[in-house]
């Protein structure tokens, strides 16, 4: 009775928005899991006989252009959009990481460099800045990801660099020094772990950004190249069919909606979570 007691009352504690957000997001993720599985088609068949199809029980999201089929495409694209997610955060995590935990701990000149990158790179819009990155480098996602390297660890950086001058000022840091503990054991053994979780909450939020980016990057044809099933390339193969043949664009963009409020969702109910924990 008791053992059931704990986990029930740490359900009750989650906010609504974080399981609404779980729920939505998740779903998602068992769907890109099980595509093969669940996709009547394949993604990239051509079927002339099938052209502009309307949604149909044959075809449950009608068939694009090429006579695709969209309901496949949209359960492949979430494979891909999730992947998009996924990848794109490792790198400016990481970055913004190491770099806020450098600036706030030695502080001088180590600081003085990377928040003079810092401000260097928020001088400049985010997205403008990441496509001309790729346009420079190419289309294609992984020219999306090094952009997204260079760009996007900022706001990591910065909340980092805030959170270890704090932690700096603390009395088990001082006692740590006093022991003679070197300064990469301090950070990773004890500054890291304390100074981690605003990141990790952070990236959950920022996760829907990227997808959203990369998304647009799609549609504007610099970023997924056809004929991959990404959600933003499908809504800009639809685009010219809008009048005659909505469903192209419709049904990959409601998926693309509900991810991103799944997802929005997910990151506000994470950091209202954790500041009931503190």
């Amino acid at each position: 009775m008791n053992a059931l007691a704990i986990p029930m009352r740490a359900v009750r504690r989650l906010p609504g928005l974080f399981i609404v957000g779980f729920v939505i997001t998740f779903a998602w993720i068992a769907v890109a899991i099980l595509a093969p599985v669940l996709a009547p088609y394949d993604p990239d068949t051509i079927a002339f006989d099938a052209l502009l199809t309307a949604p149909s029980p044959d075809h449950l999201m009608g068939t694009d252009q090429l006579g695709r089929d969209i309901f496949s495409r949209v359960l492949y694209g979430a494979r891909v959009d999730l992947f998009m997610g996924v990848v794109g955060l490792i790198a400016p995590l990481v970055i913004g990481v190491f770099l806020g935990l450098l600036s706030g701990y030695f502080g001088g000149w180590t600081d003085t460099i990377i928040m003079r990158a810092l401000d260097i790179t928020i001088a400049f819009p985010f997205l403008v800045l990441v496509l001309a990155i790729v346009a420079v480098l190419g289309p294609g996602l992984s020219s999306y990801f090094v952009a997204l390297a260079l760009v996007a660890w900022v706001p990591y950086a910065r909340l980092v660099r805030g959170q270890v001058k704090l932690i700096k000022q603390t009395d088990f840091i001082a006692a740590t020094t006093s022991l003679g503990f070197g300064s990469t054991y301090t950070l990773i053994r004890h500054v890291l772990p304390n100074c981690i979780v605003p990141a990790l909450v952070f990236a959950v939020t920022d996760f829907v950004l990227i997808i959203l980016y990369g998304s647009s990057l799609g549609f504007l044809g610099m970023g997924a190249q056809p004929p991959t099933a990404e959600w933003g390339v499908m809504i800009a193969d639809g685009q010219t069919y809008l009048s005659t043949a909505w469903w192209i664009s419709f049904f990959p963009g409601l998926a693309l909606l509900t991810l991103g409020v799944g997802a929005a969702l997910l990151g506000d109910g994470t950091a209202k979570l954790m500041r009931v924990e503190r």
